[in-house]
């Protein structure tokens, strides 16, 4: 069975670029920063959501289903540079060649990985292998939109058609999963000045859940599972998550119905 890595990112306003970007005073500080590029962003465009290249990554969480186990982690520990983490993310896929999986993928955590790995001098080259190392990847890679190495459920469900995309959140709770708890992509900056990023990393943590959740659903539609396999695999989840003793998992479950 090839493994399969669920992941999902949060992340910030890339203060030290933007400072640069802006030509802003190096005296100026992080939130200073962050509310003048916010500013400028909604005068442009009526939104503060910023370009993809002016993020920071500050979490990396995955959900690993690989030979007879799953787990679910956050790269890194809270100390851990930008570098590290998304290093540590490319060494999985170096190390496993797992499908990725994910949620708006396609449409955001790929392409901010792709600008703050270069940013950062990381160093991927399976997953940037289009053929030339590996021929097999000439016709399904990580990078092509229709392959299948990188699964954007977001975009496959909704037929690559931006008009039909559906809220993880929405479709999680439809599905009689928990869905997000507690905190959303909007309150991320918020929490991360105020020192919560383990709050950022357990919130990213559950979503990645959702998404495996999601997926497994998704292969119970397609018929890539039977339904004793689909039931056996929400087991193991099950199994996993309550032997977690963080408080999260504990809510997180206490929500699946």
């Amino acid at each position: 069975m090839t493994p399969t890595l669920v992941f999902d990112i949060e992340t910030i306003p890339d203060t030290t670029g933007l400072r640069a970007l802006l030509e802003l005073p190096l005296e100026t500080s992080d939130e200073d920063v962050a509310n003048i590029a916010l500013h400028l962003r909604r005068q442009h465009n009526g939104s503060d959501f910023l370009p993809l290249h002016q993020h920071k990554v500050c979490a990396i969480s995955c959900a690993l289903r690989e030979g007879s186990n799953f787990k679910v982690w956050t790269l890194g520990d809270v100390n851990s540079t930008e570098a590290e983490i998304i290093q540590r993310f490319f060494d999985g896929v170096e190390k496993y060649t797992p499908q990725i999986i994910s949620w708006n993928g396609s449409g955001f955590d790929l392409p901010v990985l792709h600008y703050r790995a270069m940013v950062n001098n990381v160093v991927a080259p399976r997953y940037w292998d289009l053929g030339e190392d590996d021929k097999d990847f000439k016709w399904n890679n990580y990078i092509s939109r229709y392959h299948t190495r990188h699964l954007d459920l977001m975009d496959l469900l909704a037929l690559y058609n931006a008009r039909a995309n559906a809220p993880l959140d929405d479709l999680a709770k439809l599905c009689g999963f928990p869905g997000k708890l507690g905190m959303d992509g909007s309150k991320v900056w918020e929490a991360f000045k105020a020192g919560k990023i383990e709050e950022i990393r357990n919130y990213c943590e559950t979503d990645v859940a959702n998404t495996h959740l999601v997926y497994l659903r998704f292969q119970l539609m397609r018929g890539h599972l039977t339904k004793v396999e689909y039931a056996t695999e929400i087991e193991l989840m099950r199994e996993t998550l309550t032997s977690y003793s963080a408080p999260h998992w504990a809510e997180f479950l206490a929500a699946w119905r």
